[in-house]
């Protein structure tokens, strides 16, 4: 597998920390979870519970090992400072200035070994005035501005189902920084310190808009940006049967089709006219789209070429056929649990794929065999 021969050194907890390093995990790191004695990592006591543990934890922490080591102890120190010596990679998600008062901060780290390449990941990165400031993935977007943009509109900012900041602004910048770090050691022979901060990253997910108010200043109001609520052709219905549809049907040739088959051929050429239009068109699109089941429709949409899709639930998504065809619904085998299922990869490699090597880790089920040789 493409990490193989890499040891990453885990410090973080909850979310992207742990989302990063399954990353690496799925794709043959040797990822050791450090924890700290008799509580663990905090994820490990959400709910629901598989086991004694939760789905959570099981899903982020899977193919991992888990060692058992008081930071704040000299003893436990010594002993984390010798497996930094063998290791390619640490990872953590303390405020700034935490490391550095335990004495590992990446300069002393660096010193007993040159070439490990030192991911933080915080909520503002390493420097600037917000740096110790705490937050979580709803203060990074507020921050960034990404939040003001969520919603309908006239209406109050919508916090997003998932952790835009969290998984998209942090764990994934962190596991791009920590390979090009380690691209970059192949020919220098030395690491160094990778900083992601989740405000940055939730900044950088806005190319589509941000830069149109670094080029006129002008302001944008939310539920009013093409791709979020404004354009007819770009929105959700519902249906007959209280389910929904989503519909990109941006380019001329699909809002074309789309229009022909709802009977609105005058739609056509309105497609990107001011809002007041687009809201009225929206308003006539779905007394259509009320008199037809979702199943009903798509049956007619799947026919031609329009960007229109069921919105799944859950229990949808599992059964989908694509989904089952991309292998994006994992099956492993637990010692204590049994079968237990996970979500796969999104990342897929023609030589050398990614792969879930084993269960999530009780805590500290690991820490004589790691330690043994030291």
């Amino acid at each position: 597998m493409p990490l193989d021969a890499i040891r990453v050194l885990d410090l973080s907890r909850l979310l992207p920390g742990p989302y990063c390093s399954m990353l690496l995990a799925d794709f043959g790191a040797e990822v050791i979870k450090v924890e700290e004695p008799n509580v663990g990592d905090y994820a490990r006591a959400e709910y629901p519970k598989l086991g004694e543990d939760s789905a959570l934890f099981h899903s982020l922490n899977r193919s991992k090992k888990s060692i058992c080591l008081n930071l704040k102890a000299a003893e436990d120190q010594a002993k984390f400072l010798q497996l930094v010596k063998d290791s390619d990679v640490v990872i953590e998600s303390f405020r700034p200035g935490v490391m550095k008062r335990l004495g590992l901060d990446y300069e002393t780290l660096n010193e007993i070994n040159p070439g490990l390449v030192y991911c933080a990941i915080t909520g503002y990165g390493q420097e600037g005035p917000y740096a110790e400031r705490p937050g979580h993935d709803v203060n990074f977007l507020s921050y960034a501005g990404l939040l003001n943009m969520m919603g309908e509109q006239g209406g109050a900012p919508q916090i997003p189902a998932t952790q835009i900041a969290d998984i998209g602004g942090g764990a994934y910048p962190a596991a791009v920084g920590i390979l090009l770090a380690l691209f970059e050691r192949q020919k220098t022979g030395k690491g160094q310190m990778v900083d992601i901060s989740m405000m940055d990253g939730a900044i950088s997910w806005m190319p589509t808009f941000f830069p149109n108010f670094l080029a006129s200043r002008q302001e944008s109001k939310r539920g009013e940006l093409d791709l979020s609520g404004k354009l007819a052709c770009y929105a959700i219905y519902e249906t007959k049967d209280q389910k929904w549809l989503s519909v990109g049907a941006l380019e001329p040739k699909f809002w074309g089709e789309f229009c022909q088959v709802i009977g609105k051929e005058e739609f056509v050429a309105k497609v990107r006219d001011p809002i007041d239009v687009q809201t009225q068109m929206k308003k006539e699109i779905q007394e259509i789209m009320w008199q037809k089941t979702r199943e009903e429709w798509m049956e007619i949409f799947e026919q031609i070429s329009a960007c229109v899709s069921p919105i799944l639930s859950f229990g949808e998504v599992v059964e989908n056929p694509h989904v089952k065809a991309r292998g994006m619904i994992q099956e492993i085998e637990d010692p204590v649990l049994g079968v237990i299922q996970h979500i796969g990869t999104p990342i897929k490699l023609s030589r050398t794929p990614g792969k879930i090597k084993g269960a999530a880790p009780s805590l500290g089920e690991h820490t004589e065999e790691v330690l043994r040789g030291y």
